[in-house]
């Protein structure tokens, strides 16, 4: 069980990155639809524990050291290669957003220009994808207790500080700019781009064990995870609305108005899943064009590291607000493919052993 949980914690240590854990995702997919939004995490949560334990599960199933034998196993050959695409095209475009967000933290919470922050994420993160894939994984998690454990206290503090009698939540919140269209349409796509982004490294992660049950809970512990941290994230921000809307990192703001000291700890554990994020897109990525733990891999990913530091320059708000979104419509075709070869496999005969 230990290894699930470790699992777990990497799984969410990937999917939390500068958008989730500083509260913009959270903010443009659930919060900005007001209370409604709480039912649109929960949709959310249900989803990325069965997304997740699929992909771990067949990760360990196949023994893969990259996504391309998953994606090809359950969308087929011809499909398997467009969603292979996808996949692997966005992962680079998530490092892209990593290093944006790393910069943005850097600039708004200590004063130092954004690029200075971008360089230091890249050069960490190649340094550390050039590591071996369990070592990637051990990095991985280790920052989410802290995250989970600083979201509880400014929830809990931005709760008790909230003025019930005079808030008007669905006012605020028909005023902010959203993802999507309709709440639930939201929380679908907001698993859609997370898991299109995640899908790579949780097939790895599955590989690493040969035990498809631990495999499996691995990814029900990390989704469980997730919609946990969605939901706290999302009920602080619904408190504090009007002081946070046009930020580029909400959460911050929450946990600046608790104390500076709370703030800098906030932004140290955040930079911590960046850089979780970071690592695990960038590292999935070069895994899918060249092989693991070899001279051209390293060469590789300092070459991408440098590429995707180029295109931080865009801007953090802009890319979170135009990946992720398209990320997440081409993503529905893989949880679809999912969600078919779960069916598929549930419906085929059971073998019965002859004693």
């Amino acid at each position: 069980m230990r290894k699930s949980f470790q699992m777990g914690a990497a799984f969410i240590g990937v999917i939390v990155g500068a958008g989730f854990a500083s509260g913009q995702e959270i903010l443009q997919f659930f919060t900005s639809f007001g209370a409604i939004g709480i039912a649109g995490s929960i949709v959310a949560t249900l989803f990325f524990a069965f997304i997740g334990m699929n992909l771990t599960q067949m990760g360990s199933r196949l023994q893969t050291t990259s996504h391309q034998k998953v994606i090809y196993h359950i969308c087929g050959r011809y499909l398997g290669v467009v969603v292979d695409i996808i996949i692997t095209f966005f992962l680079f475009g998530v490092t892209v957003v990593m290093f944006s967000g790393a910069g943005a933290i850097f600039e708004q919470q200590f004063g130092i220009p954004s690029v200075i922050g971008s360089i230091l994420m890249t050069v960490i993160t190649i340094i550390s994808v050039t590591f071996s894939v369990q070592k990637v994984i051990t990095l991985i998690s280790a920052f989410t207790p802290f995250l989970l454990l600083i979201v509880i206290i400014i929830t809990v503090y931005s709760v008790m500080n909230f003025d019930f009698a005079s808030a008007d939540l669905q006012a605020v919140a028909a005023s902010q700019s959203r993802g999507a269209s309709h709440w639930l349409l939201g929380a679908v796509l907001y698993v859609s781009y997370n898991i299109a982004a995640g899908a790579a490294m949780l097939t790895v992660m599955g590989g690493t064990v040969k035990d498809e049950k631990v495999a499996a809970w691995g990814g029900i512990i990390g989704g469980l995870g997730l919609g946990l941290l969605i939901v706290l994230i999302n009920v602080s921000m619904l408190t504090q609305l009007k002081e946070i809307a046009s930020v580029p990192m909400p959460m911050l703001v929450l946990a600046d108005s608790m104390s500076p000291v709370m703030s800098t700890i906030f932004s140290i554990i955040l930079l911590g899943m960046i850089y979780n994020t970071a690592v695990g897109m960038l590292y999935a990525f070069t895994a899918r064009t060249m092989k693991p733990e070899t001279k051209k891999f390293k060469g590789a990913v300092v070459l991408f590291g440098v590429a995707a530091f180029g295109a931080s320059f865009v801007g953090f708000i802009t890319l979170v607000g135009t990946v992720y979104p398209t990320m997440g419509y081409l993503g529905f075709t893989l949880i679809g493919a999912i969600i078919f070869a779960w069916a598929m496999k549930k419906r085929a005969p059971q073998k019965v052993v002859e004693s």
